[in-house]
């Protein structure tokens, strides 16, 4: 059973939220969360990646495919069948930073607010993939996180032709 991390971008995109993201972006989101509601969702054991979603998600799981990740994962979070929660340690003084971040020069920069999901990513037992759909902070450090174990999965790749 595969694993996955989800960036709240992905469930945001599916409700169709995001302006940047054409149709067939939105379809691919839709799919990537029934993909992950057939696997194993990851998440910290302190709840702040729930915690972000609901400050994007209305929690009802009404109004779109986004919504109903949200539901689900909130019901799920305490069934190991469906879900893993993992420990993360955050750094002394840093509610956005954490031990389980790479301590690496290159990533100084990624996003202080995505670092949970990659921490909680490279924690898991089950070596799950981290999904974005839009973020191009993921694309723009996509080698530095995958040289430190990331697995990353562009949902939208075509967000990024003509990046470097």
């Amino acid at each position: 059973m595969k694993a996955f991390v989800v960036d709240t971008n992905v469930a945001v995109v599916a409700n169709g939220r995001a302006e940047q993201a054409g149709q067939s972006c939105v379809l691919a989101c839709v799919e990537a969360l029934r993909a992950v509601r057939r696997g194993r969702l990851v998440i910290d054991d302190a709840l702040r990646i729930l915690t972000e979603y609901r400050k994007n998600l209305r929690m009802s799981g009404e109004g779109g495919p986004g919504n109903a990740f949200m539901r689900w994962a909130w019901d799920k979070q305490l069934d190991p069948a469906r879900c893993e929660n993992v420990a993360i340690t955050p750094k002394a003084g840093a509610e956005d930073d954490f031990q389980e971040f790479p301590d690496d020069p290159a990533l100084r920069g990624f996003d202080r607010s995505d670092r949970k999901f990659v921490a909680v990513a490279l924690a898991s037992s089950l070596g799950p993939e981290v999904l974005n759909a839009t973020d191009s902070d993921w694309w723009d450090y996509r080698e530095p996180l995958r040289r430190h174990g990331a697995k990353l999965c562009f949902v939208c790749p075509e967000q990024f032709h003509g990046r470097p």
